[in-house]
C-alpha cells in the first residue's frame, strides 16, 4: 500500500490548502497553460480537490479500487493513472479553472476494465465481473453530467488508462506459469494469447495518436467544442433544476 499512503498524504495536504487558492496552487486553467507557458498545470491539477466532499469521495474510491490493483501489479504500474485526463479537460473547459484529481480515479476504473478484457481467459465468473464493472463505470460517468463537475477529466482519464491497461497489465496464461512442473517433452502453453498482443498494438497506436493530436490542438489554442458541437452534453446536461451556462 506504499503508493496509496503517499498519494493520500499528498492529496490531503494539497486539498485543504487549495480550497481557498486553487489557481495559485496549480489548478488547470486553459489560458495559463496555452499562453502563460504553464504546462505544468496539466500535472499539478491532478493533486487538487474542490472541497471536502470531493476529497472524501476520491479517497474512498482510491482505497476500494487502488488496493486490489496495487496488490496485483505493484506500485510502479499504479502510478500511471495519475498522469491522465487533464489534456482533454483543458481542450473543452477554457473559461474556468478545473481540478482533475477524479480523472486519475476514473483511470483506475479504465485499468480494471481493460485488465479484465485482456486477461479474459484466466478468469472465472468473468461475465458477472464485466457486467458489474460496466454498471459502476456508467453510473459514475453519468454523475458527471451534473453542473460544476469536470466530466471531461473523468472521460479522459478513463479512456487513457483503459488503453494503457492493454499495454501494462498483460498476465501470462496458467499453462505457461506452471511450465516448470511439466514432464520433459510436454507441450508448453505460450505466455500470452494472440489477441492480447493484438489489443496491445491497437492500444499503443490509439494512445500515441490521441495524445499527439490532443497536445497539438491544445497548444495551438483550439477549442474542442469547435470540432464537436454536442460534446458539451458529456459534462453538463441542462434540466429544469439547473442550467449549464457556458
Amino acid at each position: 500500500m506504499s503508493w496509496l499512503i503517499i498519494a493520500s498524504c499528498v492529496i490531503l495536504c494539497c486539498s485543504f490548502s487549495s480550497f481557498f487558492r486553487l489557481e495559485k496552487l496549480g489548478a488547470l486553467k486553459w489560458d495559463k497553460v496555452v499562453h502563460g507557458n504553464q504546462a505544468w498545470r496539466l500535472i499539478t491539477c491532478i493533486w487538487l480537490h474542490a472541497g471536502v466532499i470531493h476529497l472524501l469521495a476520491n479517497m474512498l474510491s482510491l482505497i476500494f479500487i487502488g488496493i486490489r490493483l496495487e496488490q496485483q501489479f505493484g506500485f510502479s504500474t499504479l502510478s500511471v493513472p495519475f498522469c491522465s485526463g487533464s489534456v482533454l479537460s483543458s481542450l473543452f473547459i477554457q473559461r474556468s479553472i478545473s481540478v482533475a484529481a477524479s480523472g486519475a480515479l476514473f483511470g483506475l476504473l479504465g485499468l480494471m476494465l481493460s485488465e479484465l478484457l485482456t486477461n479474459w481467459t484466466i478468469y472465472t465468473n468473468k461475465a458477472t465481473a464485466l457486467i458489474t464493472l460496466t454498471v459502476i463505470i456508467v453510473i459514475n460517468l453519468a454523475m458527471g453530467i451534473l453542473p460544476h463537475v469536470d466530466n471531461f477529466a473523468h472521460i479522459g482519464g478513463f479512456l487513457t488508462d483503459f488503453l494503457l491497461g492493454f499495454v501494462l497489465l498483460l498476465r501470462p496464461q496458467f499453462g505457461w506459469v506452471g511450465r516448470k512442473h511439466l514432464p520433459a517433452g510436454a507441450r508448453v502453453t505460450s505466455k500470452h494469447k494472440a489477441y492480447q498482443y493484438l489489443f496491445l498494438v491497437i492500444a499503443m497506436v490509439l494512445l500515441i495518436a490521441g495524445f499527439t493530436v490532443g497536445l497539438v490542438m491544445l497548444f495551438k489554442g483550439e477549442n474542442g467544442h469547435d470540432h464537436c458541437s454536442w460534446c458539451h452534453y458529456l459534462s453538463c446536461v441542462p434540466t429544469s433544476k439547473w442550467h449549464c451556462g457556458n
